[in-house]
């Protein structure tokens, strides 16, 4: 006789909450292929929030913040994402009035919504927040201002309010700078000497320095000072601000343009032929060279004359994955800008590829052509030397005010770019928000090159484009989060004389005051 054998329960047979606690074990991508499986799991992946909110993490580059608990469910976390990436894509936003600010020097700096400058010729460095009066009206506005004064002349290199840390250049003869009555309670040492006594520290006056601060580190490189044989030189130093007296002095034989942390682990540098990536996993004994990637190479009588490595990832991002701006000035009859844009993940991912191809990196090396990396993984774009409202880049969104910066006031539509590759896949199958948005792809003009390079220009890393119906006037802007803040100006015509007789006198347009204008995409 047949004997009908019980039914083996399959996963479905399952209770839902036992299957939901599986599929939370999953990260965002693993659920996105698992909603593939059948109708039956893309439905529980669906219906719950604590599963789709990771898929929505990894589709928008975030990174959750807050971390969901009692005052912020799962479900409100994924609504709030959710609304800001669609403000993004419709260039929607609510606008601050705008605040009145008193004069900024050129070199400020800003972090979490803070800005930051030294008063002129001031040993005093000042403050400004602006903050929401009203939670219930975004738009009322006011400016805290506040100020710290040190003893001694100083060179603001950088810092980071969510670790409340503030980091300046000060000269001062041993023994002679006195510790704040403060000291960081995270920080090994209150002052870190921060050049060896090799070098000539008198002839940075002013500093030509690049600065860099990302998690436990700290990097400073100070260009072309000379050493105590007189020979010019680039030294990077780098410290770990949490550890007393653990530094590293990097000397390396070629030049060093520029350089900014990608991880708490790795380095990328500049010079002029290559990028370079180095590791701080035995820090501080060494750093180690772990990849090696040609430039585009350029036709003579052009060459590089400075690359700058624009944007630093800060440590408070909350992206998975960040464009990286390499910024170059080409010098030839004239000279020209370009920008690169390649993506931190593939830079860190390339490493890998190196090392398979050439073995352990060395000085001597080769470098990763630009044929067999740069074509597939960057994009380019002419630079405006002169346009501070260019390229400003926050993970994988650069934002800038659409056209050139001309001589004449002139306002300009704000330009947002998107690089996710998840929303030009949707936006190419048809899907998702297409108002006022273009699809870009393939080469362009700034892809070719003209005739500065030898060698075709990158052109991947396809985009969509949106550009607002609103104009504005900038001299400065910058993207943090869901906020762009654009520094103002009101203008008055001035009536000047020419210089060359004959000539019809001209208006100058001169500005007068300085404002902050915020826009809030969510």
């Amino acid at each position: 006789m047949n004997q009908v054998r019980p039914a083996t329960p399959g996963l479905l047979d399952l209770p839902v909450e036992i299957l939901v606690y599986i599929l939370s074990h999953l990260d965002g991508y693993e659920l996105a292929r698992a909603r593939r499986v059948c109708h039956d799991i893309r439905h529980m992946i669906d219906s719950s929030s604590e599963l789709s909110y990771p898929i929505d993490l990894k589709y928008f580059n975030s990174i959750p913040d807050p971390s969901p608990g009692p005052d912020h469910t799962v479900s409100s976390l994924r609504k709030s994402l959710q609304q800001s990436e669609f403000a993004w894509q419709k260039a929607e936003y609510s606008k601050s009035k705008s605040i009145s600010i008193p004069h900024i020097p050129f070199d400020f700096m800003w972090s979490c919504g803070i800005l930051a400058f030294k008063v002129q010729d001031e040993n005093r460095l000042k403050f400004l927040q602006p903050q929401v009066t009203d939670p219930d009206h975004s738009n009322s506005m006011s400016l805290r201002e506040w100020e710290c004064q040190l003893d001694s002349e100083f060179y603001l290199c950088g810092f980071s309010p969510t670790q409340n840390l503030l980091i300046c250049l000060v000269r001062a003869s041993t023994g002679s700078l006195s510790e704040p009555d403060e000291v960081h309670p995270e920080a090994g040492s209150a002052v870190v000497k921060t050049l060896d006594k090799e070098v000539g520290c008198e002839l940075l006056d002013p500093p030509d320095i690049s600065f860099s601060i990302f998690g436990d580190y700290c990097g400073i490189l100070f260009i072309d000072v000379l050493t105590a044989d007189r020979v010019p030189a680039d030294i990077l130093q780098i410290w770990n601000w949490k550890s007393k007296d653990v530094a590293l002095c990097f000397k390396p034989a070629h030049e060093i343009m520029d350089f900014s942390f990608l991880t708490n682990e790795i380095i990328l540098v500049a010079n002029r032929e290559e990028l370079l990536l180095y590791s701080l996993v035995d820090f501080p004994d060494a750093l180690h060279l772990t990849a090696k990637f040609s430039l585009p190479a350029l036709r003579s009588p052009f060459e590089y004359e400075t690359i700058r490595i624009k944007g630093s990832i800060p440590s408070h991002s909350r992206m998975h994955d960040h464009i990286i701006d390499i910024n170059m000035k080409i010098l030839g009859e004239s000279f020209t800008r370009v920008t690169l844009y390649v993506e931190r993940n593939t830079l860190l991912e390339l490493q890998s590829t190196y090392t398979r191809q050439y073995g352990k990196a060395r000085d001597s090396s080769p470098s990763l052509p630009w044929s067999k990396w740069g074509l597939k993984y960057t994009r380019s774009f002419k630079g405006d030397s002169h346009d501070s409202c260019k390229y400003v880049i926050s993970g994988l969104r650069a934002v800038s005010l659409y056209g050139s910066q001309r001589m004449e006031p002139d306002p300009r539509p704000l330009c947002i770019r998107d690089f996710n590759p998840h929303r030009v896949a949707d936006f190419k199958a048809g899907n998702g928000i297409r108002w006022n948005q273009r699809l870009i792809e393939g080469k362009t003009w700034s892809s070719g090159g003209g005739n500065l390079f030898l060698e075709p220009l990158g052109c991947s890393l396809p985009y969509i484009e949106t550009i607002t119906e609103e104009k504005f006037l900038g001299l400065d802007l910058i993207v943090e989060g869901n906020k762009v803040m654009l520094r103002t100006f009101d203008f008055v015509g001035r009536l000047e004389s020419p210089t060359q007789p004959g000539r019809p006198d001209f208006v100058v347009n001169e500005a007068v005051s300085q404002s902050i204008e915020i826009l809030s995409f969510e």
